[in-house]
């Protein structure tokens, strides 16, 4: 069972990290190339299977020859051939997609209505909080704050460093050349 359980978990993370929309804002910056995550994963995984392998010398110090059956070494492979087919129909079901409540606020809206009886919801409390907060991501996420705001800054502040940067190639130029001037000013001083 935990190997089915392991590949429908694996196959659906797949699915959902890979194929299917990424549902964030558009405001959000995502990478994978953080070099001590990579350094430190990397040494772990060193750790981790050298470990593993001592530990069982230790543990076990005549190494057994294990022989599976031919049906036991395809029986994994199936379990996990059957948990990866269950965890993609389940990932077909679009369950997380919807909330079951707001599928039946409107059968309740309608019977508290015909009793003249007022409906127990927060459909009038957070109504307008929601509502605020879609016109809040239409009109500054994806409008004019978008061009004006953190994106458009990023590529200012990115076209200015490179101009900057070939005036700093020369800093050693530009200071000797500020030291010279100096001693120039100050020999004259000196001279009247």
């Amino acid at each position: 069972i935990s190997i089915g359980l392991t590949g429908s978990y694996s196959f659906r993370l797949v699915y959902y990290s890979l194929m299917s929309t990424l549902n964030f804002f558009s405001l959000n910056n995502l990478n994978d190339a953080s070099l001590i995550m990579l350094k430190s994963m990397g040494f772990m995984s060193f750790v981790v299977i050298f470990s593993g392998s001592m530990l069982n010398w230790l543990i076990f110090s005549t190494p057994y020859f294990i022989l599976l059956p031919l049906v036991m070494k395809i029986l994994t492979l199936m379990f996990i051939m059957l948990g990866g087919f269950i965890g993609l129909e389940i990932s077909k079901m679009k369950l997380n997609y919807s909330l079951f409540s707001f599928n039946y606020f409107y059968y309740s809206k309608f019977f508290s209505l015909m009793w003249n009886m007022p409906y127990i919801s927060t459909f009038g409390i957070n109504y307008n909080f929601l509502k605020s907060g879609s016109k809040l991501y239409k009109f500054l996420d994806q409008g004019w704050f978008e061009y004006l705001g953190s994106q458009n800054l990023y590529y200012f502040i990115k076209s200015n460093s490179l101009y900057y940067q070939y005036f700093l190639k020369n800093n050693l130029k530009i200071f000797l050349f500020i030291i010279v001037c100096w001693m120039m000013f100050l020999i004259f001083v000196n001279l009247i």
